[in-house]
């Protein structure tokens, strides 16, 4: 009977969100998280717990907003890689920048030509905007996501659109021949100017960093025995991944890659760890794990919590937070593999949470501070917090934390006793709801409100 209802409740507010034309602004706009990874058996037993009826509503809402964007291609760029196939993966270094004062030019040069004679140089944390003439960078981390979103709705609400919606976006960019990525990323973050442009640096690993929410989400499309996930779609990802496999543990730039000892090496082992999932080798994921906690995360966090590789950049913050996610990724991925690394310590002592700790000392002065909203969700959920201390943090920072999706899998955690928590909450229905009338679409989203938060302490 519980799940009759949650199922028949879901299926109401999800229908709903579709077709209406006066659905309500959702509680947290998007965000792109930049990785992370749920535990597969979580989602598919729907038994969240009742606080987190406005993370569903945005993973629903999210879900719809992304996959109306969809598909995207690999194919779709205006610039032929070196190789001739648009198929290759291609992206430019993003804070590379050209200088083409030695040139003698009087007039302004045309694009190929800056590409190929001016001198390019780094200037770490200045992104160059003409990179995104390119954008399989773009492409990917949007398909990533729509795919992620997608899988966690349908393992909410057993809606066949939202799992048709991920096998769609995956058969376009891996599978289909007139469309699928080749395997590798010789070409990724290449730097251009003489002599360059070529071939990709190493870095360009990092373009394929969401590579965990794939993986997430074919697993809960797999495990939850979806009818849009077809053996056929399964046995091509498993081949596409294993030759990917292949590529990214022996190629040149990519072990320079996995050598990384800051959060590109920490992204590394999550994205390898991924595709071994996919491939269904646990004990190759679970390698991936344990060399990367036993060998670059050892070195990666100092007594104090400190992250020194990170806080060197030119946006300390940022880098902070990002490698605080891959960490978190990485031990929860572990956590699915049966591994425990929550409490691992590096070579001074300190872990993830110190690190957290530490992060949220540092104001983030023109930062985006919502950088570290996520991973402070994750290791309250983790560690607890008895004190509130992060918690408060949140609900000083961000009123609407119990709204974000990361607020379903990051628990226990409290919500603060914020309204966010409530499905599609926002401030303009709350301050109608004070007047002596309500009008029909804000009458159905409040009952859609109470029934969805009932299943989800109920079901």
């Amino acid at each position: 009977m519980r799940m009759w209802f949650t199922q028949v409740t879901l299926r109401l507010v999800a229908s709903f969100l579709a077709v209406s034309t006066f659905a309500p602004r959702p509680a947290q706009a998007f965000t792109s998280y930049p990785d992370d990874f749920v535990n597969p058996n979580y989602m598919l037993a729907r038994h969240y717990p009742g606080n987190t009826g406005g993370a569903q509503f945005s993973i629903l809402k999210w879900a719809d907003f992304l996959a109306a964007q969809g598909p995207w291609t690999v194919i779709d760029k205006p610039v032929v890689p070196p190789s001739g196939d648009l198929h290759d993966y291609m992206s430019w270094s993003p804070y590379s920048w050209p200088n083409c004062s030695a040139l003698g030019n009087t007039t302004e040069l045309p694009l190929p030509q800056v590409w190929a004679e001016c001198p390019y140089y780094l200037r770490d944390g200045l992104f160059n905007p003409d990179v995104r003439m390119i954008n399989n960078t773009g492409h990917f981390n949007a398909m990533a996501d729509a795919v992620w979103m997608n899988s966690l709705a349908w393992a909410m609400t057993r809606i066949n659109r939202y799992a048709q919606n991920a096998a769609t976006f995956l058969n376009v960019w891996f599978l289909q021949n007139s469309t699928a990525m080749n395997p590798n990323l010789v070409y990724s973050q290449m730097r251009r100017g003489p002599g360059k442009g070529q071939m990709g640096a190493h870095t360009g690993e990092l373009d394929l960093k969401c590579m965990a929410k794939i993986a997430n989400a074919i697993l809960i499309l797999r495990n939850g025995n979806s009818i849009h996930w077809t053996s056929d779609m399964d046995q091509g990802m498993i081949n596409w991944c294993q030759s990917f496999i292949e590529w990214l543990t022996t190629y040149w730039i990519a072990l320079e890659e996995a050598m990384a000892p800051n959060n590109h090496g920490s992204y590394y082992y999550a994205q390898l760890a991924s595709h071994y999932l996919i491939v269904n080798d646990t004990e190759g994921a679970k390698r991936a794990i344990q060399t990367y906690f036993t060998t670059t995360y050892m070195s990666q966090i100092t007594a104090s919590g400190e992250q020194p590789l990170e806080a060197r950049r030119t946006r300390p913050y940022h880098y902070r937070a990002y490698n605080l996610i891959a960490m978190i990724t990485n031990a929860r991925i572990g956590e699915y593999l049966g591994l425990n690394y929550w409490n691992w310590t590096g070579s001074e002592g300190a872990g993830i949470k110190a690190a957290l700790d530490y992060a949220m000392t540092i104001p983030p002065g023109t930062e985006n501070a919502d950088e570290l909203y996520q991973p402070i969700a994750g290791v309250a959920a983790k560690y607890g917090d008895p004190d509130n201390k992060y918690a408060n943090f949140l609900a000083n920072v961000d009123p609407r934390y119990p709204a974000a999706p990361y607020f379903l899998w990051s628990q226990p955690f409290s919500d603060s006793g914020l309204p966010a928590a409530r499905p599609g909450w926002s401030r303009k229905r709350d301050s109608s709801a004070s007047k002596s009338t309500l009008g029909g679409s804000a009458t159905l989203f409040a009952i859609l409100s109470v029934a969805l938060g009932f299943i989800t302490w109920w079901g």
